[in-house]
């Protein structure tokens, strides 16, 4: 079988990053097209691989003959209509979150998949594919721990962009760990609340850092997650679960721990979100790939667990301004038959 011919869409931070990824670390496909609206950033890209060619228009490269799938690295106001398109030339694509950054059209894509009797979207929630969160899954779905109770997660980075505000937190960050609780638990979340504790004075101007989220499943568990965007220390992501039973954590980051003269302990603590989930990036693309290629055309998380983590967010920005308990509002998957 010929090698799965991808277009990645959006070649900044993240899409530079892919494009590496599938280039020298993925079997079974190659990068043929790049597009960026800094066309000379794809032109840049699309010159360091073999048989790669910058095209200018995103729905031109989803289009375009030489292109089997799609990787969506653009920002996320544009993954509405790159969606739509890979929808309509029957495309599958590997979409980095936000499937889209608000619950209507979010819902708008789920439908519309649903309408072709076939699943082609998967999201890029790559946690799901690391291996520690791989065995805290495994451990609940065995009955090792018991019935699970309580979830306890941090979620801190050193810093984050300029123009990085408030909602963000919730959308762009705590995002991640809604779609966990997802995925630990099988359930979806009914109600969030956002709580804002004293600000960090190293913070930016009119950002609220640190943020708590405090969320309740659908089974009544409870769950919560302290943000932390602007430490300036490192990547801290850890996850723990009570259950009946017992307990268990992940992210601890335990790699050589030191003591020495005088009376000092301690280790490294991850720079980044590339250091920390380099392996769950390989293997979400390695699977995606591999899932193409077979036409399983994914293997992850779909268009629906794109729209019920921007349900959560949506619900989660309303209580950052209010402050109080919001309920999530969602559709029943039961009503969209093929979500």
């Amino acid at each position: 079988m010929s090698d799965l011919r991808i277009a990645v869409l959006g070649v900044g931070i993240m899409g530079a990053d892919h494009a590496a990824r599938l280039t020298t670390r993925i079997s079974g496909a190659r990068v043929a097209v790049v597009n960026d609206y800094l066309t000379d950033k794809a032109d840049q890209i699309a010159a360091g691989i073999e048989g790669c060619r910058a095209v200018a228009d995103p729905l031109d490269a989803i289009a375009d003959p030489d292109v089997d799938a799609v990787v969506l690295a653009t920002p996320g106001p544009t993954h509405e209509k790159q969606l739509l398109a890979c929808l309509e030339h029957r495309k599958p694509v590997l979409c980095e979150k936000p499937l889209t950054t608000d619950v209507e059209s979010a819902l708008g894509i789920v439908k519309r998949e649903a309408d072709l009797g076939t699943r082609l979207i998967q999201v890029g929630f790559m946690r799901r594919f690391d291996h520690e969160y791989i065995a805290l899954k495994s451990m609940l779905d065995t009955g090792e721990l018991g019935r699970p109770l309580v979830l306890h997660c941090v979620h801190r980075n050193p810093a984050v962009p300029p123009n990085f505000d408030s909602a963000m937190v919730v959308r762009d960050s705590l995002v991640h760990e809604v779609d966990v609780t997802r995925f630990l638990f099988d359930e979806e979340i009914v109600s969030i609340q956002i709580i804002r504790p004293a600000a960090n004075p190293a913070a930016p101007q009119g950002l609220a850092d640190p943020q708590i989220a405090v969320m309740r499943t659908a089974s009544g568990k409870h769950v919560d997650v302290e943000l932390f965007v602007t430490t300036g220390v490192g990547y801290e992501v850890r996850t723990e679960v009570v259950a009946a039973n017992g307990s268990a954590m992940i992210g601890l980051d335990v790699g050589l721990v030191r003591k020495s003269a005088p009376g000092t302990w301690g280790g490294q603590i991850t720079p980044g979100f590339r250091e920390r989930f380099g392996q769950a990036y390989d293997t979400e693309f390695q699977r995606w790939v591999d899932a193409v290629r077979d036409g399983r055309m994914v293997d992850g998380p779909t268009a629906w667990d794109g729209y019920a983590a921007a349900a959560v967010c949506e619900a989660g920005v309303v209580s950052l301004n209010s402050g109080g308990p919001v309920e999530v509002a969602m559709v029943s998957r039961d009503s969209i038959p093929g979500a």
